[in-house]
């Protein structure tokens, strides 16, 4: 993704969840998606979709059965 994109993308999340915690990363070697973080914890991938000319954004999160 593009920095413009990921900025973007970044001011949405915090927006959204409201929490100025989570940040929106580029992914090294891959330019379709970037890394969702709060704080220094992973916690997905967003993936940038452009398919018939519409664009999208796709948040995936897998949560462990340890973690609940």
């Amino acid at each position: 993704m593009k920095p413009d994109e990921i900025k973007k993308l970044d001011a949405y999340f915090k927006r959204v969840f409201r929490n100025p915690g989570l940040q929106v990363k580029a992914r090294p070697r891959k330019d379709d998606s970037a890394e969702v973080y709060m704080g220094d914890e992973f916690l997905g991938i967003v993936f940038k979709d452009d398919e018939d000319g519409e664009l999208s954004y796709n948040f995936s999160m897998a949560i462990l059965d340890v973690d609940l």
